[in-house]
Order: structure tokens, then sequence, then C-alpha cells
């Protein structure tokens, strides 16, 4: 299973998102139950915070432990809102129970080498690094971009064609600079400067990335952003949420099935005048608890809108306007 941006302990507009994020995360493992998964790979954002609070770390640590006692082997790399040093405490006693955590980048793309019935497979752990975190452990390289710091990293090792790779990337790749789909709760520098051109991972059978909330393929099926587990932003509404099951078979024959999430609250905008908002017929046409945005087009002033509305939606976090 690929996952990634789980971004534990995050709120929208002051709401907190835990309970939400702990039973997606309960539906996570019944369908790493229900489908044999072996091997979980985390591509970077565990957390929303470089310091999380105290509930998102004890729902991480429950998350990683009902894992193990799943025999599922985890492969975790930092993304860019989490803390690298803190994300890498303790991982070399993790190692043990096969849970294995790349927070910090040390100059060297560490590699992971399981084994099945067809073969070797490497699993390649880049957290994410910033040109500055490269250019340390290569002065003599000319790093002035993204693109350059993760070429150059890429460029140091010596990879076996004969057997399957993965790499797992948190970073801001794109083909041929063209646009993809973005979401506001993502951060993405402007300019173009942290774009990384998909070419670099040609050499691999699999690439999982993180950093883009919604799920999609980049060029073909096996590039891959498992886009975040829940929607973040009123920007992610329209989003289909879903995990990759990836299965390796023989080299150059994979498959990959995507699983349907389902929140415990949807995130939706409703639009209109107060009263039609208001009205029976309207509410029954979704579930009145999920994470509501809400735009009025009433002329008139109306007073306490968010009070009236809340008498219904309860989870409404946010009352925009358009009208003259």
């Amino acid at each position: 299973m690929h996952l990634a941006d789980l971004h534990i302990g995050k709120s929208i507009l002051d709401q907190s998102l835990i309970e939400d994020q702990k039973y997606i995360l309960n539906q996570i493992i019944d369908i790493i139950k229900s489908n044999n998964v072996d091997v979980v790979l985390i591509a970077g954002d565990v957390y929303d915070k470089a310091i999380p609070n105290i509930d998102a770390v004890k729902l991480f640590s429950n998350f990683l432990s009902n894992l193990y006692k799943l025999g599922v082997r985890v492969f975790v790399i930092s993304g860019n809102h989490d803390s690298k040093d803190r994300l890498s405490f303790g991982n070399e006693l993790f190692v043990d129970n096969e849970v294995y955590i790349e927070g910090v980048f040390n100059g060297n793309l560490k590699k992971i080498e399981l084994e099945d019935n067809y073969g070797k497979i490497n699993i390649y752990m880049l957290p994410f690094v910033k040109p500055a975190d490269v250019r340390y452990y290569y002065p003599n390289e000319k790093i002035e971009s993204y693109n350059d710091a993760v070429k150059c990293i890429i460029d140091n090792i010596e990879i076996d064609k004969s057997v399957r790779n993965i790499i797992m990337i948190h970073q801001f790749v794109t083909a041929n600079g063209i646009e993809i789909e973005r979401s506001d709760s993502e951060n993405i520098s402007l300019g173009g400067i942290d774009n990384i051109d998909v070419s670099l991972f040609d050499d691999f059978d699999y690439v999982a990335m993180g950093h883009i909330h919604r799920g999609q393929k980049l060029i073909k099926d096996t590039i891959r952003y498992a886009g975040s587990p829940l929607k973040y932003s009123f920007s992610e509404v329209n989003h289909h949420k879903s995990v990759p099951i990836v299965e390796f078979l023989e080299k150059d024959n994979i498959k990959i099935e995507l699983v349907d999430l389902k929140p415990i609250c949807d995130m939706r905008i409703i639009r209109g005048k107060l009263e039609n908002l208001l009205d029976d017929k309207v509410i029954s046409l979704g579930n009145k608890d999920d994470y509501i945005s809400a735009i009025i087009t009433d002329d008139d002033y109306i007073i306490d809108v968010i009070g009236k509305l809340r008498n219904v939606y309860k989870n409404i976090l946010r009352v925009e306007y358009d009208n003259k």
C-alpha cells in the first residue's frame, strides 16, 4: 500500500480533525487486512506540523503498532511538514521490527532490499530535501535547483535494472513542467523553482510520491501521487480519495488497484439564499454533519447567519457572501 500526506494533527479553521484521522487510519488498517498487504510505504508529511501535539503522536504510534501486529513492513520518509530529526527518533530500534524511517538525508540514498517469490525488490528512501541539504554532501557539484539536487543524489547510486526498484520521494514532481492539480492545503513554492522532472526516475519500476493531495498518476500508472487520505481544504471538495495497492509480480509486471476511502464526515460547499439552505429538502441532499462552507446569496442583511446555519449544520466552518 502506498500512502502519503497523512498530516496527522491537522485542523481546518480551528476544527481538529484528529477523530476523522483516527477513523480513516482504522479504515486503512481494515483495507490492509482484507487485501493481504505486507508492505506499507508512507511518502512523507506524516504530521501536519514540525512539532506535533501529543494526540497526533499517539495516533501515529497506534497506527504503527497495528501495522506491526499484522506483520506489515513499514517504510516512512519525511515530508516538508515533518521535523526530520523528530521523525527519525528511535529509527535504529524500529528497524528490528521492520519499521524503516528515513527522516534526514545523510549524503546517501538509503536502500532496503526485500525478497519474494519473484526475486529481489530494492526500496530507495529519499526524504524531503532542499538544494542546500544536498550541496553540503556534494560541494563540488553544481546544485542550484531542486531538480539539480535530486539528480545529483540519483546519479551517485548504481541501480540494478535487472531487478525491481521502488523509490519513495516527497517533492513536487512534474512532467516537462506540465501543471498538475494542486490544492490550497499544499505548500508549493512560486515560480516553479521546486519542480523536479519525472525523467529522473526512468530507471525505477514504481515511484511512490507524496506532496500533492490529489491522488493521481504522472505520465503512467507506476509514477503516482498517493494523495492525502482526507480532504484538507475546501479546494479539495471534488477530490476522490483512495489508496493505491500495488502488486509486484515479475519484472515489468505491476498491478495497481485503487481502493476507495470513505470519511466519517465529508467536506462540502453549499450555496444559495439562507431560507433555501435551511429547507428540509435541501438539507436531505447530503449529510448535515459534513464540514460545510456556505456561500450566502441573500442581498438583505441577516443577523447571525452562521448561528442560524449551525442549528442545522453543526460542522459549518466558513460563511462567505456572493451578493451585490
